[in-house]
C-alpha cells in the first residue's frame, strides 16, 4: 500500500511571537508580517530577543516560519512616488525574512494604472526583480480585484513571469497561489493548480481560505473552510493538487484554525 504525503499545514499568525502561534496550533510553518502591513516604516521584529532569538528559537521548535510583505508594496506601478518606495520596502522586507532564516517572502502582484499599458507593469516587475537582492525565494501571489492588476488574471500572471524571465535570478521567483483570491478574481479553482503550473513552471506556497463572495466578484474577503461560497472539497483538492505548503489566512484564532486544518485534512 502507498503512503500519502499530506501537504503540512499552517496559518498566518500575530507576529509577536510566532513560535508559539505555532505550537498552539500543531502547526510546521507559520506566516505573519514584521511591522505594519500598510505602512511604508520598514520592517520590525516585535519578538523578544528580535531576529536573532527567533531564528534560533523556530530552528529549535521545529517551525519553519514564512513573511508577508505590506499589502502597499505595489513594484508594477508606473507612478514613481509608489513604485519606488515600494522597491525600497521589499528589499528591507527581504532582507529582514532572510535574517530570520524564513523560507519565504510573499509579495502581491500589486498593478499599474486604469489607463497605463499592462506591458509597462510586467517590465516594471523584470526591473524590480534585477534590482532586489533576492536572498530567499520571492513568492508572487495572485490577486482578486482589480482589471489592471498583475496577477489576477492568468494572461497577467503569464505577462508577469515572462517578463521576469529575462531578469537575472528569475530562478529565485517563485508563486503562491491564494484560492480565496483565485476564486473572487475569476479564476476556477477546479484547473487552477495545472494552469498556474504550467505558466509559473511551480507553487510554492499556497493560501488556503474560503471565500465570502461569488466567482469573479473582485473581493478579497476571506472565510474559514466551509463558511464560505467555496465548496470544501474543492479546497482540499488544490492543496492536493498543488503539493506545497499550505498556509490558512482565514478569520479566528487557534481553534478556528485548527478546525479550518482538520475539515482540509480530513478530505484529502
Amino acid at each position: 500500500m502507498t503512503s500519502i504525503a499530506f501537504p503540512d499545514l499552517g496559518a498566518h499568525v500575530e507576529q509577536t511571537d510566532p513560535v508559539a502561534e505555532a505550537k498552539a496550533r500543531q502547526a510546521a510553518h507559520v506566516q505573519f508580517f514584521l511591522g505594519d502591513p500598510q505602512g511604508y516604516k520598514g520592517p520590525e521584529f516585535r519578538y523578544a530577543g528580535g531576529a536573532e532569538a527567533l531564528r534560533a528559537d523556530a530552528a529549535a521548535a521545529g517551525v519553519e516560519l514564512y513573511v508577508h510583505a505590506p499589502y502597499i508594496v505595489n513594484v508594477a506601478t508606473t507612478n514613481n512616488r509608489i513604485r519606488i518606495p515600494s522597491r525600497k520596502l521589499l528589499q528591507q522586507h527581504m532582507d529582514a525574512a532572510a535574517s530570520i532564516g524564513a523560507k519565504g517572502l510573499i509579495v502581491h502582484g500589486g498593478h499599474v494604472g486604469n489607463d497605463d499599458d499592462p506591458a509597462v507593469g510586467f517590465d516594471n516587475w523584470r526591473k524590480a526583480v534585477e534590482a532586489t537582492d533576492i536572498k530567499i525565494p520571492l513568492l508572487i501571489e495572485n490577486t482578486a480585484g482589480g482589471d489592471n492588476a498583475m496577477a489576477r488574471y492568468l494572461d497577467r500572471i503569464k505577462g508577469v513571469f515572462d517578463a521576469i524571465a529575462a531578469a537575472e535570478h528569475a530562478d529565485r521567483v517563485g508563486f503562491c497561489l491564494d484560492t480565496c483570491h483565485a476564486h473572487a478574481g475569476g479564476i476556477p479553482l477546479e484547473t487552477v493548480v495545472d494552469e498556474v503550473r504550467a505558466i509559473t513552471g511551480r507553487i510554492d506556497l499556497v493560501h488556503c481560505n474560503d471565500s465570502r463572495d461569488e466567482f469573479d466578484s473582485g473581493a478579497d474577503r476571506h472565510a474559514n473552510v466551509g463558511q464560505g461560497r467555496i465548496d470544501p472539497d474543492l479546497l482540499a483538492q488544490v492543496v492536493r493538487d498543488a503539493s506545497a505548503p499550505v498556509v490558512f489566512e482565514t478569520p479566528g484564532g487557534a481553534a478556528e484554525h485548527l478546525a479550518d486544518f482538520e475539515a482540509v485534512r480530513s478530505r484529502l
